[in-house]
């Protein structure tokens, strides 16, 4: 067949199809999905694995009500790079255009420092620290960001120049334009507000966000030792349906967000904030599920975790790590380098995750007997992959099942 094979859903359940197409192989990420007017979405499949798209086992994945099917679009769908580079170019036309009014001419040394990524929050760009650093820029001031708001389809500007060494992981933001620096996005569903001068937001963590959305969590108690502005927190109660979730967090203003959002989502009868730090938390023997959503590590917290577990039943911990897997010396030898990509490049890395995740395990297990004086019984559920840094960076989540023997 001509055209582009595409699987279409409900706007619905567009978020959890993609993430199965995407953890199956299938989904074509070099195209663009394509929203229509009578709420669904394409999304584009990658014509060689349609062979192997089973339908059925993609609806028992996202949800008993959910409808999806195959079709093929005829006309051209947009491909992300062609999307960029219209952006792009729109800005680029546009920030010409001012340098000519100042008598300034265009150079490939001014292209180079045009922001290639930036976040969007609603109507608020926040560009990154590798951008607008040459002294020409400085002479245009405010007509300068009024230019970048225009070129890139937003209202405000905000810029982010590195993480405070705060202990609170507080973003350093600078406001370019606009009166005020509080944002809305929304996910799956979830609002979530926050101050961009004083809140991260981390759209990467969106797939681990989707997994907690699909738990039955109906009835339980879980705590949120790492909660900030509600990434995880939210969609325990607002999807997993939560008995209740007590939110630990340490950064007033990341507290404060999540208080707001707890309300603009209808769930605050159902959570207990705990502003401060969680080692200090006087809570024990009360949860059936503890989410560690720390990177790079939340091994400071497993002491706390195992003591929040209920002693008589146990529960399941949800443990956040930075994995690092170390890079083979193959330089020397080409077809060994040809060999480690694709396939074996991801055995290795799972084969490290695997290690990491055996270690927690028996290191779970002590910290618990420890704290009980009975002995426990620990089962790897499940080892799920957020996003990588790097080629060797990893962020992973290990499911850890917790019982008393």
């Amino acid at each position: 067949m001509d055209g582009v094979p595409c699987l279409r859903v409900s706007q619905r359940h567009a978020q959890q199809f993609r993430r199965c197409l995407q953890s199956k192989g299938a989904l074509d990420l070099s195209l663009c999905l394509l929203k229509h007017s009578d709420d669904t979405v394409l999304l584009p499949i990658l014509p060689s694995s349609l062979p192997q798209l089973d339908l059925q086992s993609l609806r028992a994945m996202v949800a008993s009500d959910s409808a999806c099917e195959i079709v093929w679009r005829q006309s051209h769908l947009q491909s992300k790079k062609d999307r960029g580079q219209k952006r792009g170019n729109k800005l680029e036309e546009i920030l010409q255009e001012l340098l000519g009014s100042h008598g300034e001419r265009w150079t490939e040394e001014l292209r180079g420092d045009l922001p290639r990524s930036f976040q969007r929050h609603g109507d608020l760009v926040l560009l990154g620290d590798n951008c607008f650093s040459s002294p020409l820029w400085k002479k245009m001031d405010r007509q300068l960001w009024s230019a970048v708001v225009k070129g890139l389809g937003a209202k405000r500007l905000a810029k982010m120049s590195r993480i405070s060494p705060d202990g609170f992981r507080s973003p350093v933001v600078t406001m370019l334009l606009g009166e005020h620096s509080w944002v809305k996005h929304v996910d799956n569903k979830i609002c979530y507000e926050f101050d961009v001068t004083k809140c991260m937001f981390s759209a990467g963590n969106i797939t681990e966000k989707l997994r907690v959305a699909g738990f039955d969590c109906r009835g339980e108690t879980v705590v949120d030792l790492y909660a900030g502005i509600g990434y995880f927190t939210l969609p325990y109660l607002v999807h997993a349906g939560a008995g209740h979730v007590h939110a630990c967090e340490w950064n007033p203003d990341a507290a404060e967000a999540l208080q707001k959002n707890l309300v603009a989502n209808g769930v605050s009868d159902r959570c207990t904030v705990h502003q401060g730090d969680n080692r200090q938390l006087q809570l024990c023997d009360i949860a059936d599920r503890v989410n560690l959503g720390l990177i790079p590590s939340s091994e400071e917290g497993w002491p706390v975790a195992c003591r929040l577990l209920k002693k008589t039943t146990g529960g399941v911990l949800h443990i956040h790590q930075n994995v690092t897997t170390p890079l083979p010396n193959t330089a020397a030898i080409p077809e060994i380098n040809d060999a480690i990509q694709g396939v074996s490049r991801k055995a290795a890395d799972r084969e490290v995750w695997q290690t990491w995740a055996d270690d927690t395990a028996n290191r779970i297990t002590s910290i618990l007997k420890d704290m009980t004086g009975v002995l426990w019984l620990t089962n790897i559920q499940h080892i799920e992959h957020v996003k990588s840094y790097a080629p060797h960076v990893h962020h992973i989540v290990l499911d850890l099942e917790c019982r008393p023997s």
